[in-house]
């Protein structure tokens, strides 16, 4: 079935595309075919429709591209599978990440329920202190896609503080996912900030000033005050 999909894959190629591709995803150690995100998505739809068995194919470590990784993660996503059978097949596929896109792409196709937050969150706390990158980005995103909320967002500042992997996507990540709640969660973001829990590199604690001045959702008197925090 493996080279079945592979060679559909085959056929979506585009050159230029993949030229563009290999420019925005330097990180991954996969080969891109070159295949634009709509139709890898309409593609793992159709498998799910037609295939017996895709959950092998999702197990399978033989993959060599970029583009059926991210098939795999997005089987799962789009699946009617129960969360603890999503969970399952996730294991297989998050070692595999190793790119950026790759997670951001396949997280918030997983549509994780209100129902489904407690067990999902201990399962991603598990990589949390992984020494592999984009597992741990993978945990990031989907505190940023899921976890911005009155129940969590204590939670997931906390957490964020006690990161210390030193990948650029990882720091990225908490950035970006810190100037979300920042946005939202205002009060509770400035309090972390200026605190002595903030544990946040020098790196880390200006990108996620940045990228909340950045935001057209933050007016121009409070984007005065976060230039004013920004360590030197």
């Amino acid at each position: 079935m493996k080279f079945g999909i592979r060679n559909r894959l085959l056929n979506l190629v585009d050159e230029d595309y993949k030229k563009f591709n290999e420019k925005l995803c330097p990180d991954t150690n996969k080969k891109i075919l070159g295949i634009r995100i709509p139709q890898i998505r309409a593609l793992a739809k159709e498998i799910l429709k037609d295939t017996i068995g895709w959950e092998e194919y999702v197990k399978d470590d033989s993959v060599e591209y970029f583009e059926e990784v991210l098939i795999q993660g997005l089987l799962i996503g789009y699946s009617k599978l129960l969360i603890e059978e999503k969970i399952e097949l996730l294991k297989y596929v998050i070692p595999r990440l190793d790119s950026w896109a790759m997670t951001d792409t396949i997280v918030p196709t997983l549509k994780i329920k209100n129902s489904n937050l407690v067990m999902y969150w201990d399962f991603i706390m598990k990589y949390i202190n992984s020494d592999k990158e984009f597992e741990v980005r993978f945990a990031i995103i989907s505190m940023l896609d899921y976890y911005i909320t009155d129940e969590y967002v204590d939670k997931v500042i906390k957490i964020l503080n006690t990161i210390k992997h030193e990948g650029y996507y990882v720091k990225m990540g908490i950035a970006w996912t810190l100037a979300e709640v920042g946005i939202k969660y205002n009060n509770e973001l400035l309090s972390f900030i200026i605190s002595n829990d903030n544990k946040l590199d020098k790196f880390t604690h200006n990108k996620t000033l940045q990228k909340m001045i950045e935001s057209y959702r933050i007016d121009d008197k409070q984007k005065e005050l976060l230039r004013s925090l920004k360590r030197k």
